[in-house]
C-alpha cells in the first residue's frame, strides 16, 4: 500500500446507533486512492453500516467523513456523482434482460442511445455474460447476477467503488471471476473499498485491511503486517517415510518446541517464532537421517490473526446489531 498516496476516504469517529444498539462505535479510516482496501469482520461487526454512511445512504450520528475530498453530509451529491455501490443483493431488474439492464442504466446516467448500447455490449463481453445478454435476469445463475450487478455499477466508471460482500454465496469459480474484475478496475485507476467476512478474499485482494469488531477498528495494516503481529508462523514438513513420523515429532519438539501430527500420515507441523528456529528443526531431522519430501514455513493465516485479535472466529457473529436490518 502506498503510504503517501492521496486519500480517497478519510473518516474520523464515525458513530451510528439504532435505539439502544450501537452499530458503529467510532470508526476511523484512511484509505489511499488507487488501491483495494479491505474492511474485514464478521456479520454484525458494523461493515455495512459504515459503507452506507460513506456512500451517503445514511447520516452518521457523530464523527465526520470525506470521500474523494467531499464531506459525506454537506456535499453528499458530489460524493454520489463519483462513487458506486454494489451491495450484498443484486440491484438489477429481474424482468429485464442483461443487456436491457445495462442500456437502461447507461441512458439514466446520460449516455446517448448508441453509446449506451455500445457500453452494454462492451461490459457483457468483458464480464463473460454476452451469451446470456438476451435472457431475463431471473434466469441467471448467482454468479452471473453478481457479475451483471458489478457491470451495472461501472456503466460509467466510478472513481471509488464500494463492494459490500461481493462474493457471498458464490461458487469458487464465480468468486475468482469477481476477484479478477476487481483487480482490473484498480489497474484502471478505481479505488475499491471491499467489505468482506471472507478472510481469503481480503488476503487475495486487499493492499490494506482494517479489522472491525463490534463497531470498532481493532487493527489496521497490510495483510503481511497483520499476520506478523500474531508473532508465530508454522513449519510444515512432509516425510518420505511415514513410519518415522513419531521420531520426527520428538525431534521437532526438542528443536522447535512443538509438533502437531497432520491428517496426512506423512506430515507434521510445528509453531515457529522465527525462520532460524524452523531451519534448526529441519537440520535436526536431516541429521537424524529422516528423509524430507518437502517443507515450508508459513505465516499465520488471516483466520489466525482474526482469532488472536478478537478471541472469536470470523464466521461467528458477535452480539447482534441492527446492521442486517439496515442493509
Amino acid at each position: 500500500m502506498t503510504l503517501h498516496a492521496p486519500l480517497a476516504i478519510e473518516a474520523t469517529g464515525l458513530v451510528k446507533t439504532y435505539g439502544e444498539t450501537t452499530a458503529v462505535a467510532g470508526i476511523d479510516l484512511a484509505v489511499p486512492a488507487g488501491v483495494v482496501y479491505g474492511v474485514l469482520g464478521p456479520n454484525g461487526a458494523g461493515k455495512t453500516t459504515t459503507i452506507r454512511m460513506l456512500a451517503t445512504l445514511i447520516r452518521p450520528d457523530s464523527g465526520s467523513a470525506r470521500v474523494l475530498g467531499h464531506d459525506v453530509v454537506t456535499e453528499a451529491d458530489a460524493v454520489r456523482e463519483q462513487v458506486s455501490l454494489t451491495g450484498q443483493l443484486a440491484s438489477v431488474d429481474e424482468e429485464l434482460t442483461g443487456r436491457e439492464n445495462l442500456v437502461l442504466l447507461g441512458r439514466l446516467l446520460g449516455l446517448r442511445r448508441v453509446a449506451a448500447r455500445e457500453r452494454a455490449d462492451e461490459l457483457l463481453e468483458a464480464f463473460g455474460i454476452s451469451a446470456a445478454a438476451g435472457k431475463l435476469v431471473k434466469h441467471y445463475s448467482g454468479g452471473m447476477r453478481r457479475r451483471l450487478d458489478i457491470a451495472a455499477s461501472i456503466v460509467v466508471t466510478p472513481r471509488l467503488m464500494f463492494l459490500d460482500e461481493p462474493t457471498t454465496g458464490l461458487d469458487p469459480r464465480s468468486r475468482n471471476h469477481v476477484w479478477e474484475i476487481a483487480r482490473a478496475l484498480v489497474a484502471e485507476g478505481t479505488t475499491i473499498l471491499l467489505c468482506t467476512q471472507y478472510l481469503e478474499e481480503a488476503d487475495q485482494l486487499a493492499d490494506g485491511i482494517a479489522v472491525i469488531d463490534r463497531g470498532r477498528v481493532i487493527a489496521e495494516g497490510t495483510p503481511g503486517q497483520l499476520k506478523a503481529s500474531v508473532g508465530t508462523g508454522a513449519l510444515h514438513v512432509r516425510l518420505l517415510d511415514p513410519d518415522r513420523r513419531p521420531e520426527a515429532a520428538a525431534l521437532l519438539e526438542r528443536a522447535v518446541g512443538s509438533a502437531v501430527l497432520e491428517p496426512d500420515p506423512a506430515a507434521l507441523s510445528a509453531q515457529c517464532t522465527d525462520s532460524a528456529r524452523a531451519a534448526l528443526g529441519v537440520a535436526e531431522l536431516a541429521r537424524a537421517g529422516i528423509g524430507i519430501a518437502d517443507f515450508s514455513l508459513d505465516q499465520p493465516s488471516l483466520d489466525e490473526v482474526f482469532l488472536a485479535l478478537t478471541g472469536h472466529a470470523a464466521e461467528e457473529p458477535p452480539t447482534a446489531t441492527l446492521e442486517e436490518q439496515t442493509s
